[in-house]
């Protein structure tokens, strides 16, 4: 810091000498984090001057503090009234992002104003604009001092803090270090304490003006050239900073700092400048005293991806960083690539079928054994299991953190036999549901795996995600819908043959390929119930009738093929896509309508979700493509028709409904439910038993959305009649939910 420093020998700086006054600024403002200056005339030219110092000052959290006169340019005077207008807009600075800042303060320009305006009023530049009591002069001031955690450097100086008073003038700047001397360390002392208390203005021999105190700085107002220096044609004074190269000590400083940039800029850092949130900080705390390894069950939309990025980035401080992440789809590799991005991680390569990864690959792996350089690695599970890629992890460091998104993944057949010879300890597995439904031992191998079991490493559920305004607060609107004629008697035949296989003992069916295939069957019927559609249309036009629009509506569709009637002009009995069948009824609602899909392998997906979140399209029918991955925070208002009993499903599908946007305070879930009538399963009926058990289970997907909902009630009072019949209690079904 400040003691590193090489200060001039004898502690003065002179124009045209080996050690100028834009040397010691130089200097001082790349190795501290407070400003104060003491001064007569300032312009915001003399920033420009130094941009590359300040842009070093700035990201370091550096403070510029200033007391000046009423003088200003115009520029200058209106940036400081933009500053104290809320209303007005100015461009933000990435303070993190270093040449961001460079590239804001290096053009003197109506943009590099609005981020003087901005810096302002965040209070990184902090003004006190003062005027003598008596008579007729101005505060002519010109002194001041670095500071950072230990040390300060002060100093007066004959030159003004604009850009003549930097490039033009002859001028000279004695500085005063801290620790050098008593005599120097009490001069300092005494400067700061002038400072103080003009700044926190207590001193009375001056008034303090506001921003409308401040006038415009004109030829005519010195009488002439006397002062026309300090604020007149600032902007043709800078084309003049190339004289700061004929200088060889200022050279050397300004490409250091250059070359200091460079390396800064592509420093991995937090993508926003409020830094990583308490809950993640306290995950990675966890992570690590758990030896490095652990799962993040994290509901969807609580910033899971971040997360784990922010482990990566905590331990890539001061060192090289290497990743592996894993994600189910191609979509996923991508999204994650941006993700990294943000976090300014600079080699990701990514490996999957759509990717010429292996050359790039095995050049980087033989260059790190060489020189050790950071980058990740972005895979689907499928590629990372091939042979072509998974002989490659030997040539990996043993340092490498490897990520395993929708991590319930892992306990698949194919990636299991690879388990025991995947060589990383540092491990992180992230999942809104690591159960895998069904997979006992599957679940199992993957808890093993990150040497975690619930309540895992990190949980963060959606009740807490919602409470703390993480996720949306949303409306459950439940439907029951009735089977067709036809496909209640199919229903009703399918339910007789289960019965024989269903112990009432242990409430469950036996495990056979029998049962297998009559419940694959049962569950295509609910899957593709008829009056669904009819369902569907029937809440869509009442709320279009309500609201003239159908904004924002995302709809989840069976998936498969449907036999339908069809116009005269096309093949009787045609098998047709049931969501090219909703998405065509939706249009018919009305004209103004606009309705479009969103299934996987489409060339244009993001340009359809940019659309939907501008407005352009209304309406976004989709299959099971976004069950993992794909953010969609501007759906306001979700239709379910695809029954899954598959908790991952319908979590992760309510977990993006629920993500946040500005224009967004509310979300609406419809659930369609489809229950036999009650009067086809009495209680003498051979298939009672059988279908209390399987409406029971349908139950359990419908309190799931219902207990966090706005107005879980309504629930209640839908089911209450079938919980009758079948002796149900809907909240004991909830408190079994929160006991598993």
């Amino acid at each position: 810091m400040l003691k590193e420093v090489k200060w001039s020998e004898d502690r003065s700086y002179r124009t045209n000498s080996e050690s100028e006054p834009i040397q010691f600024y130089l200097d001082g403002l790349s190795n501290s984090n407070r400003l104060d200056l003491l001064l007569g005339y300032f312009s915001s030219a003399a920033i420009n001057v130094l941009a590359l110092g300040f842009a070093t000052f700035l990201h370091r959290g550096g403070t510029l503090r200033m007391v000046i006169n009423n003088f200003l340019s115009e520029n200058d005077k209106n940036a400081v009234l933009t500053a104290n207008d809320d209303s007005a807009p100015y461009n933000k600075l990435d303070l993190s992002n270093i040449k961001d800042i460079k590239d804001g303060l290096s053009e003197y320009n109506k943009h590099f104003f609005e981020c003087l305006a901005w810096l302002i009023s965040k209070k990184r530049i902090q003004l006190v604009i003062i005027k003598p009591k008596i008579g007729k002069g101005i505060s002519h001031f010109k002194s001041g001092a670095f500071y950072d955690k230990d040390d300060a450097v002060g100093f007066k100086a004959s030159c003004n803090f604009t850009a003549f008073g930097l490039l033009e003038n002859l001028e000279e700047l004695d500085a005063y270090l801290s620790w050098e001397n008593s005599r120097s360390s009490k001069m300092i002392s005494r400067q700061g304490k002038v400072f103080e208390n003009f700044f926190n203005q207590i001193d009375d021999s001056v008034n303090y003006l506001d921003a409308k105190g401040i006038e415009t700085a004109i030829h005519d107002e010195f009488g002439g050239r006397t002062e026309q220096e300090l604020l007149i044609k600032e902007k043709e004074l800078l084309s003049k900073k190339e004289r700061l190269n004929d200088n060889k000590q200022v050279k050397r400083t300004l490409e250091k700092l250059i070359e200091q940039i460079y390396r800064i800029s592509r420093e991995p850092r937090f993508p926003y400048p409020s830094g990583p949130r308490e809950y993640q900080i306290e995950a990675y705390n966890n992570w690590v005293k758990n030896d490095y390894q652990g799962i993040f069950a994290m509901a969807t939309g609580t910033g899971k991806t971040i997360t784990s990025l922010n482990c990566l980035l905590e331990e890539s401080k001061g060192k090289n960083y290497n990743a592996i992440i894993l994600v189910p789809t191609i979509t996923l590799v991508n999204q994650w690539e941006e993700e990294a991005k943000s976090f300014n991680f600079q080699e990701i390569i990514k490996v999957s079928s759509k990717e010429n990864w292996e050359g790039r690959l095995a050049t980087t792996l033989s260059t790190a054994k060489r020189i050790p350089k950071s980058f990740i690695v972005i895979t689907t599970y499928a590629s990372f299991v091939k042979d072509k890629f998974f002989k490659n992890l030997a040539n990996f460091s043993n340092d490498t953190i490897l990520i395993a998104d929708e991590a319930h993944n892992i306990g698949s057949k194919s990636i299991l036999a690879r388990l025991s010879q995947i060589p990383f300890n540092k491990r992180i597995g992230l999942s809104a549901t690591p159960k895998r439904i069904y997979d006992l031992e599957g679940s199992m191998s993957m808890e093993r795996f990150f040497n975690d079991s619930e309540p895992y490493t990190y949980t963060f559920g959606m009740e807490r995600a919602i409470n703390e305004g993480i996720l949306c607060k949303y409306y459950y609107h439940p439907h029951i819908v009735e089977l067709t004629s036809e496909e209640l008697f199919e229903y009703i035949e399918i339910s007789k043959k289960l019965a024989k296989f269903f112990n009432k003992g242990s409430d469950s069916l036996e495990k056979n390929d029998i049962v297998e295939k009559l419940l694959l069957k049962r569950k295509r019927i609910i899957h593709k119930a008829e009056n669904k559609l009819f369902k569907t249309i029937s809440i869509l036009k009442g709320r279009f009738e309500k609201e003239g629009n159908l904004n924002y509506t995302f709809i989840y569709v069976p998936e498969g093929y449907t036999q339908e009637e069809l116009e005269e002009e096309e093949l009787e009995d045609e098998s047709i896509k049931i969501i090219n069948q909703y998405t065509r009824e939706i249009g018919k609602i009305d004209k103004s309508i606009f309705v479009n899909q969103f299934t996987s392998g489409m060339p244009d997906r993001d340009s359809i979700l940019g659309q939907f979140k501008e407005g352009k399209i209304q309406v976004i029918a989709s299959m099971k493509c976004l069950d993992e991955g794909v953010d969609i925070p501007r759906a306001e208002h979700a239709i379910f028709c695809s029954s899954t009993g598959n908790p991952r499903q319908f979590i992760q599908r309510r977990g993006r409904i629920l993500r946040r946007h500005p224009d967004k305070t509310v979300a609406t879930i419809h659930d369609l439910v489809v229950i036999p009538p009650i009067e086809s399963f009495n209680k003498s009926s051979e298939t009672f038993n059988l279908e209390k058990s399987l409406v029971a289970k349908e139950l359990e997907r419908v309190m799931y959305f219902a207990s966090l909902s706005i107005n879980p009630h309504e629930t209640e009072a839908v089911f209450e009649e079938i919980c009758e019949n079948y002796d149900l209690n809907i909240y004991t079904i909830h408190n079994n939910l929160q006991t598993q």
